[in-house]
């Protein structure tokens, strides 16, 4: 069972498809692409009712954590009373994704390296600590679960200001805006770190970069994901190995020490800077777009590595990646991260290279036809022997593409194989 309907679970139900040892995949609520290889189920993510019920009347096997919703809710901890094995944390190690004040603490009180911040849950009090900051730039965000999309960055007190009425009075993000964090703003470049983690032992996947902002040049507003491309080719051997060490394996350590061991997949977004490496945020489950292409560079059975450490015997299993380098374009309905119309018909997905591989995400099936239903709508990933080769390809079958609307950003990876200045956040 996985719970999602982005492209990072159209993503993983392929990946989960090619192992002999898994007969069935049931996707709740899936899309149009997750339709060709699973059984999607009409039920929404944060249903953890209907979705327990729905694993006890199809008697699920395994569950597997994918996105972020129904962890902090409990889905874990209820599939477990069941005797269900899961891949994924329990509500309480979910808080390291769920609430961003918490994690921020944890951070503090263990010695991982996050921007200096301060916490409020009252509108008058965050405000007055903008106006004292005298227009130092700073990164405002919702502390619950925001779909990717609670981090306002700021270059003045008016943008703060502007930003906490956004989240805390007309409560843009509901309730993930109850508490704010107030970031100290970095300049650097960002990264994506995934590992497969067993509550003792935790797996490195490759590096990635995602690309947050909806337009060229890392303008526009934030987004949940614009594309990704791995490996992330600025970070070299002593650098990987730091994150591991300080980062990751710290976090999981001082996690088990706080008896809220971590299972299931770390996410730390990071930020490097010329002072070094900062965890940006923690999330407790798999990026999108990031799956996207890090699922095609995964040579192990992705379900042995799953079970294992669902088992707590993750050093048992030997890990290998593919060299070839993926980047993934997502493609988004026109005026997406704000308004936007569903419905369109998508042309050209039968003109895509046998080699390119194509992941829904906002996708419906519809009179025969696959249409538009969402924000996302697909993440087109090219493969290759370098980035710049992958590049081409995924641009190459991006353009065969085509519905009302279709937008697109046209420099995923280009920092990365051009060596472009470093991004600001």
């Amino acid at each position: 069972l996985l719970v999602g309907s982005g492209g990072r679970e159209h993503a993983i139900a392929w990946k989960l498809s090619q192992t002999r040892d898994v007969d069935a995949i049931l996707v709740a609520p899936g899309n149009g692409g997750t339709a060709d290889l699973a059984t999607n189920l009409s039920i929404q993510p944060k249903d953890i009712d209907a979705i327990v019920a729905a694993a006890r009347g199809h008697r699920i096997d395994f569950y597997m954590a994918t996105m972020d919703d129904p962890q902090p809710l409990g889905l874990v901890d209820r599939l477990r009373e069941l005797g269900i094995p899961c891949y994924g944390p329990t509500a309480g190690a979910a808080q390291i994704e769920a609430s961003k004040a918490w994690s921020k603490q944890f951070m503090q009180r263990n010695g991982i390296r996050t921007p200096a911040s301060s916490i409020f849950d009252r509108f008058d009090d965050a405000a007055a600590h903008v106006r004292s900051l005298g227009g130092a730039p700073v990164v405002v965000k919702a502390s619950g679960l925001a779909a990717g999309k609670g981090a306002i960055v700021c270059d003045s007190d008016d943008e703060a200001l502007a930003a906490l009425d956004a989240i805390m009075v007309r409560r843009e993000f509901g309730s993930a805006g109850d508490t704010v964090v107030i970031d100290e703003r970095l300049y650097g470049w960002e990264t994506s770190a995934h590992a497969f983690c067993d509550g003792r032992t935790a797996r490195m996947m490759p590096f990635s970069s995602d690309h947050k902002r909806a337009l060229d040049g890392d303008h526009g507003l934030n987004t949940g994901g614009m594309g990704a491309c791995s490996p992330a080719l600025r970070i070299d051997h002593k650098l990987a190995e730091q994150i591991r060490v300080d980062i990751v394996e710290r976090t999981i350590a001082a996690m088990a020490s706080e008896s809220v061991p971590f299972n299931g997949t770390l996410f730390p977004g990071l930020m490097i800077t010329p002072d070094g490496v900062f965890v940006i945020e923690f999330n407790a489950r798999f990026g999108d777009p990031e799956a996207q292409v890090l699922m095609p560079r995964l040579e192990t059975d992705l379900f042995a590595i799953v079970e294992a450490a669902s088992r707590g015997s993750l050093e048992d299993v030997e890990i290998t990646w593919s060299d070839e380098a993926a980047v993934g374009v997502v493609v988004a309905s026109g005026g997406y991260p704000e308004h936007y119309t569903t419905g369109h018909t998508i042309h050209g997905l039968d003109a895509i290279d046998p080699d390119v591989l194509v992941f829904h995400a906002g996708t419906a099936r519809r009179n025969g036809n696959v249409v538009t239903a969402g924000g996302r709508v697909l993440t087109v990933v090219g493969r290759g022997a370098t980035l710049d080769e992958a590049r081409r390809r995924a641009y190459d079958n991006v353009r065969r593409i085509s519905f009302e609307g279709a937008h697109y950003r046209t420099d995923i990876a280009a920092a990365e194989t051009a060596a472009a200045s470093p991004v600001e956040r």
